[in-house]
């Protein structure tokens, strides 16, 4: 026959067990002390690390207007209508956390010196600093060493693979970006690391090469077509110049030569015309250009940083009282579950 349940009788059979786990207290006490031991061994063992923030803000000047509004007071009720903002491409809505997240600019960040003294980058320092020199050197052939040139356009097949491992070690829980609030646009980077200056060095250069990276991507086109009007212009520019110094010398023939011949007055006529026509061309393309030069400033998005990381940074370490009150916890608990299991196996 099946026992009715009852929270009264669960009650008594949890007290029972405290009670029959007390009947050990030197075994516990020992089990708890060892766990206080473990936990102290612990806290001495785990190394510090630094943690670097900074926050900063993403200011697009084409989004706004209607659609940003209705946007905004639906993030207020808890709804997520970004793609109504206009603003497109990279930098809408969480684009800037994923592409903050991005391997290809990680690596590019740890390609970046690690000072101006010495052409150390940022990933030889960090596979110094974690060990990772030792474990990778059975790679290596006897007295061969394993460097990271800044730059590092020309990585061998054995760099590329180590720098993933290093990218996937630092997202898995070394660097993160939140949104502090979903209806602003600003970000948190945080960067924690084992080394106080290579976490504040990570954090500042990750934003700078996601800035550079984005701020290009999104006005590659506008760019190219500054650049291609830009050229045009000063090509027209040069054969103005030309055909102004062209058509004076011939009205200035006109001038001296006989009227009869008509032949020079056509020519004097022609340079003037071709003058004419190109001064126009000349002028509709200084305005494309300075009208394209508008439209790229209005496209460009500005960075803003809030707050950067200041050294010193904030230290994390295990602190000695609360590793080992949590040892000596988990230990008694672990003994306690362990005696009560095996009593009901007895049993």
């Amino acid at each position: 026959m099946t026992q009715e349940f009852s929270i009264k009788n669960l009650i008594n059979e949890r007290i029972r067990d405290v009670k029959y786990v007390f009947r050990f207290k030197k075994q516990l006490f020992i089990a708890v002390l060892a766990g206080g031991i473990l936990g102290a061994l612990l806290a001495w063992m785990k190394p510090a690390n630094y943690t670097a923030r900074l926050s900063f803000v993403v200011d697009d000047s084409k989004s706004g207007g209607a659609g940003a509004g209705l946007a905004g007071l639906a993030g207020q009720l808890g709804f997520n209508l970004d793609g109504l903002s206009g603003a497109g491409g990279v930098l809408a809505g969480d684009n800037v956390q994923e592409l903050l997240k991005s391997r290809k600019l990680i690596k590019a960040t740890l390609l970046t010196p690690y000072d101006s003294t010495s052409n150390q980058s940022l990933a030889d320092r960090y596979a110094k600093v974690y060990e990772l020199d030792k474990k990778w050197s059975k790679h290596l052939k006897s007295g061969e060493q394993l460097t990271f040139p800044v730059g590092g356009k020309n990585n061998t097949r054995l760099q590329d693979s180590l720098l993933h491992e290093m990218s996937t070690l630092i997202l898995k829980g070394e660097f993160g970006i939140t949104k502090t609030d979903k209806k602003l646009s600003f970000f948190e980077i945080n960067t924690t690391m084992r080394e106080e200056r290579l976490a504040h060095l990570f954090c500042i250069r990750m934003l700078t090469q996601a800035t550079d990276f984005f701020i290009s991507t999104k006005t590659q086109r506008l760019r190219n077509n500054v650049s291609r009007l830009q050229h045009r212009a000063d090509s027209i520019s040069n054969i103005l110049n030309r055909k102004t110094y062209a058509a004076s010398a011939a009205n200035q023939r006109l001038l001296d030569l006989n009227p009869a011949y008509s032949s020079v007055n056509a020519t004097a006529e022609l340079r003037e015309r071709d003058k004419i026509i190109l001064n126009t061309i000349f002028s509709e393309t200084v305005k494309n250009l300075e009208l394209s030069k508008t439209m790229l400033a209005q496209e460009t998005p500005t960075v803003q940083i809030v707050d950067e990381p200041e050294l010193p940074l904030k230290r994390n370490k295990l602190k000695y009282p609360y590793a080992i009150f949590i040892g000596m916890l988990l230990s008694g608990v672990l003994f306690g579950v362990y005696l009560t299991l095996v009593k009901k196996d007895t049993n």
